[in-house]
């Protein structure tokens, strides 16, 4: 989308206000369809950097997800310009990938459609 879907960008928006991580949420961006809760950022990238604190490899990125979100960016009042998974899938046929759920950052101006609630799978 060249213009960020204002509706999306307002669900984002009360995403972070209410520090819930109860919204679930189905994209389409780039081709792929992702299903998954939305979760503030600010938690999204707490549990990120947990996940590479614990990697010998990717332990020393940790500390680029802890950094305060004004750090990273020039106006931390403005709207949300990502939607952040958390127990998410990309959907492939009638699979979850991957099974235990991920953790994805997907821009807003990249979703081409989107729906409210998460999509049911199989594995079979």
């Amino acid at each position: 989308m060249s213009n960020p879907d204002e509706l999306l960008v307002a669900i984002a928006t009360k995403v972070e206000s209410e520090q819930s991580n109860q919204m679930s949420l189905t994209v389409v961006a780039g081709g792929a369809v992702i299903t998954g809760r939305l979760a503030p950022e600010a938690v999204w990238r707490q549990r990120v950097a947990e996940v590479l604190n614990d990697s010998a490899r990717l332990g020393p990125f940790s500390g680029l997800f802890t950094a305060a979100r004004t750090e990273l960016r020039s106006q931390p009042e403005d709207p949300p310009t990502h939607l952040h998974f958390h127990v998410a899938r990309i959907l492939q046929g009638n699979t979850g990938i991957p099974e235990t759920g991920g953790m994805y950052r997907v821009s807003i101006a990249d979703v081409s459609a989107w729906t409210v609630g998460d999509f049911d799978y199989s594995d079979h």
